[in-house]
């Protein structure tokens, strides 16, 4: 059971080593890179060439270790109390599976995405380490303990927005997804765009690796955002000769906001054009 990336993901070799690696060693697979450099759709790519269903943890800012196992909804039960619900004998009926329950549960082998645990209060990671590397975890109010069936796959991403505890990070399989050399990138624009001429591709991507170089920049142009600029060149039948003769320090490129996401650079980009004219 090998990765080796898919008809719809380029992946490196670096990258499809990683993820072996982390299923050989049957440990969380954890993703960092660039925003827009693909590290969530891994998962997903991961997940369909190896014919597995995926299970995704979507973790935000009030996100919970706790809400991963599951939760227990005490105010229900009580009501239902009040009212004479006979389901109130079984407390089974109040506990709510979160993510890391179904995927243990699981008749199958899964793949499990924790998205954005950084995002996360900084003990969230600390929190999970013992069901990660034991799987398994105990349920109080059932009063059993929960195993996995089946040891999922794990991937793990993270924007680098908090940094992770060594002890977790000391369970995992790391790898930074660095961004694509020019060869990978036109290949994934490929794969989007398989009819798009090449000569429109060089052009765009002349464009696009200008605007990453340009000193100051605070949000770089990323993979995902090449993708939708260049889909909206299509759209606006923009020509490869006009991208041909397309000159940053003169004016920015068309649908700029495909690329440019904040005032900043944008004020940036306009003070070189400035220091050009004069």
């Amino acid at each position: 059971m090998k990765f080796q990336g898919t008809d719809s993901y380029i992946s490196t070799r670096d990258l499809n080593l990683a993820v072996n690696a982390s299923i050989t060693l049957e440990r969380p697979l954890i993703i960092k890179g660039e925003p827009g450099t693909g590290k969530t759709m891994l998962a997903f790519e991961v997940a369909e060439a190896l014919g597995k269903e995926i299970i995704t943890w979507h973790v935000k800012s009030s996100t919970t270790a706790q809400q991963g196992l599951y939760e227990y909804d005490a105010v229900s039960r009580l009501r239902d109390s009040q009212l004479g619900d006979e389901k109130v004998n079984d407390i089974a009926n109040y506990i709510q599976k979160g993510k890391l329950w179904d995927a243990f549960d699981s008749k199958k082998q899964v793949v499990l995405l924790i998205d954005e645990i950084d995002k996360a209060d900084i003990e969230f990671p600390n929190d999970l380490l013992l069901e990660l590397d034991k799987m398994e975890f105990y349920c109080y109010e059932l009063q059993k303990t929960i195993k996995a069936k089946h040891r999922p796959i794990i991937i793990i991403t993270s924007n680098n927005e908090k940094e992770l505890p060594d002890a977790f990070l000391r369970r995992c399989f790391f790898h930074y997804i660095s961004f694509p050399e020019r060869d990978t990138l036109k290949s994934i624009v490929k794969v989007h765009y398989p009819k798009l001429e090449s000569k429109l591709i060089n052009n765009a991507m002349n464009i696009f690796y200008d605007l990453r170089e340009v000193d100051g920049l605070k949000k770089k142009p990323s993979t995902s955002e090449l993708i939708d600029w260049i889909k909206l060149l299509m759209v606006g039948k923009v020509t490869e000769s006009e991208l041909g003769d397309m000159d940053l320090s003169e004016k920015l490129p068309p649908y700029a906001g495909a690329l440019i996401k904040n005032e900043q650079d944008h004020d940036l980009l306009t003070r070189i054009r400035l220091r050009f004219r004069r």
